[in-house]
């Protein structure tokens, strides 16, 4: 088991580290309907995360890339051509990167994120963690390494939930904190905002490469 959560943990972190969700999540909490949005939008993403785990598990299990078998050389391979996606997508972010004193550019539909219901919120956040590139990629390179251990269903959901929990934590905490701490969160939120919306692209390039060379580590060494 401890093997099994000790190779998601790296990768629950790529995905936990992701600055537009946690921007979107406290948007939300600065709206009239912060609540029910935000709380919606958290369910959204810990659902996506969780669906898209168990759904690569199965596809994992059913290609049989347990090391007891002949999946390690598939293993490696989608390992390698994992890392590599992320490295382009390293590339693609460094390259997107606000020059100084460039405002830096956030996706359009944030604009409009105090006019979103709380389904529509359910929604997003589920579209943001399993269908999101970034986030898909990580979610994949669990799922390969804990089918590649051939580990009981028991180990295979501890670790998912480990994921899961770890990979969803950073949009959960501003949730709890606004829950808590309402009158003093405003303001923290705001600069939380402020920051990541400047280093978004420079976090999310570093974040990627280090990843991706882990990724095609590993998987070099696996053949």
């Amino acid at each position: 088991m401890g093997t099994a959560i000790g190779d998601v943990l790296p990768l629950a972190v790529g995905v936990a580290i992701s600055p537009i969700p946690i921007i979107a999540t406290i948007l939300m909490l600065l709206t009239p309907r912060a609540g029910s949005t935000a709380t919606t939008f958290l369910a959204g993403w810990i659902l996506g995360i969780a669906v898209a785990y168990a759904l690569f598990v199965v596809i994992g299990s059913a290609m049989d890339l347990s090391s007891n078998s002949d999946g390690n050389a598939v293993t490696a391979t989608v390992r390698i051509v994992l890392g590599a996606l992320l490295l382009a997508l390293a590339v693609n972010q460094w390259r997107g990167r606000p020059a100084p004193g460039e405002e830096p550019s956030m996706p359009g539909w944030l604009a409009a994120i105090d006019k979103v219901t709380p389904v529509k919120a359910l929604g997003l956040g589920f579209a943001l963690s399993a269908i999101n590139p970034k986030n898909l990629l990580m979610i994949v390179g669990a799922a390969v390494a804990v089918s590649q251990l051939g580990a009981p269903v028991g180990t295979i959901v501890v670790a998912g939930v480990v994921f899961t929990v770890l990979a969803a934590c950073t949009v959960a905490v501003p949730v709890i904190g606004y829950f808590t701490m309402r009158e003093r969160a405003t303001s923290w939120l705001n600069n939380l905002k402020t920051w990541l919306t400047a280093n978004n692209a420079a976090v999310m390039a570093v974040l990627l490469l280090v990843i991706g060379v882990m990724l095609i580590g590993k998987g070099i060494g696996g053949y």
